[in-house]
This record gives C-alpha cells, sequence and structure tokens, in this order.
C-alpha cells in the first residue's frame, strides 16, 4: 500500500459518500487511522456542522468526495470555499463493494484513504463559473429539444386516427405549417366533418400560440 502523502503527522483528512438528502463522512489521521465516522443534513447547515465536526480532530486541507458532479457538487462548491482542497473520488468496482459488503461508513472511509494513499488525485470541479453556465444551457436546451419532438411525434399519432379528410388535409405539411393548421381548427372546419377538432373544447377558448417563432 502506498505511504500516505501527508507532511504533518497532526493532519487529518475527510472522506465524503454522497446522498441526495444526507452526507456520510469519515476522519482518518496521518497513519490512516480512523478516528470517527458520521452523518449530516444535505444542507448548508448541515455542511457547516459537517466541516466544523472534521476540523475539530486537527488540521484539515484535504478531502475525498463521492459524486461531485451530482449528489455532491454543493458540498463540493461550499469546501472549495472553505480553502480546502476537494479531491473527486469514484465509486469501487461494484463487484468487490459487494464482497466487503456495502455501508456509507466504508465508502466515506475509502474515500478518505483513496485520497490519504494518493490513489485519487483529480481535483473536483468547481461547479460554477462560465463553464457550469454553458453547461446549464446545452442541458436547457436538450430538454426543450426533446420535449419539441415528443410533442411533434404525439401530434402526428392523433393525426394518423382521426378523419380522412382532415388527416389528408395536412398530408405533406411541413411542421410549422402543420402546428399553425392545428391551431385553427374549429369545429365547423371543412376538413374536419366528423368534429374531431372539437377533441378538447378548451383550445377553442384559449389564444393561439405563434409558431413561427
Amino acid at each position: 500500500m502506498p505511504e500516505p502523502t501527508l507532511s504533518d503527522p497532526t493532519e487529518v483528512v475527510l472522506g465524503i459518500d454522497t446522498h441526495k438528502d444526507i452526507h456520510v463522512a469519515a476522519v482518518l489521521t496521518a497513519l490512516g487511522v480512523l478516528r470517527a465516522t458520521s452523518t449530516f443534513p444535505a444542507t448548508g447547515a448541515g455542511y457547516r456542522r459537517l466541516l466544523a465536526w472534521a476540523r475539530g480532530f486537527g488540521p484539515l486541507h484535504r478531502a475525498g468526495v463521492e459524486c461531485t458532479g451530482s449528489y455532491g457538487a454543493a458540498l463540493t462548491r461550499y469546501l472549495s470555499a472553505e480553502t480546502l482542497t476537494v479531491i473527486e473520488v469514484n465509486r469501487g468496482d461494484r463487484a468487490a463493494r459487494r464482497r466487503r459488503g456495502k455501508t456509507d461508513t466504508l465508502d466515506a472511509e475509502t474515500a478518505a484513504r483513496a485520497v490519504l494513499s494518493g490513489r485519487a488525485t483529480a481535483i473536483a470541479k468547481s461547479g460554477d463559473g462560465q463553464v457550469e453556465m454553458l453547461r446549464m444551457f446545452k442541458l436547457a436546451k436538450a430538454s426543450a429539444i426533446k420535449s419539441r419532438s415528443q410533442a411533434i411525434n404525439q401530434l402526428k399519432a392523433i393525426l394518423v386516427r382521426t378523419e380522412p379528410a382532415l388527416r389528408e388535409s395536412m398530408t405533406g405539411l411541413s411542421n410549422p405549417a402543420l402546428f399553425r393548421r392545428c391551431a385553427q381548427l374549429t369545429a365547423s372546419d371543412p376538413h374536419d366533418p366528423g368534429g374531431s377538432g372539437r377533441a378538447d373544447p378548451a383550445t377553442a377558448r384559449t389564444p393561439r400560440p405563434n409558431f413561427d417563432r
């Protein structure tokens, strides 16, 4: 096993197993002795309590955190703002985890040992600034495109089952033209002899959307 990489023998290392609602923390000494484990809520107050608790065991400069891009993202930003170096720790091999038994406290301890041994060295991303802003814009765009595609597919699936005259009047239309045509449907539409345009009476009373935008 690699030697601990800490130069100060009094320094401690923090390991954290993150979850949606709680975070489980473990503190190791420079020699790899487990000092304590504890659980904290994944809230601002919980972050402050966690850090104060860990610092109570000695000088603390590094923390190994699992899932720094998801459940541990907010905690990572907090610890970084408190001058800690946050090391991203990957979850261990699943087969090995099953053999030894899966517990959150053991995962937190393993995260701390990964930092102590030097096995984990990647500095966690800050999760803020222009890079994070661009990531959020990309996610929003991808979500909007997916929702638009689902709406188009649903509309065309409905048209497949409607009256032939109505269906044929919309065959070959581009998507924008199809949207406008559907928005203009009324109960007396000559291409809707069966009155299928009245499937949702509320649509006749709502403002027509602008599909040209």
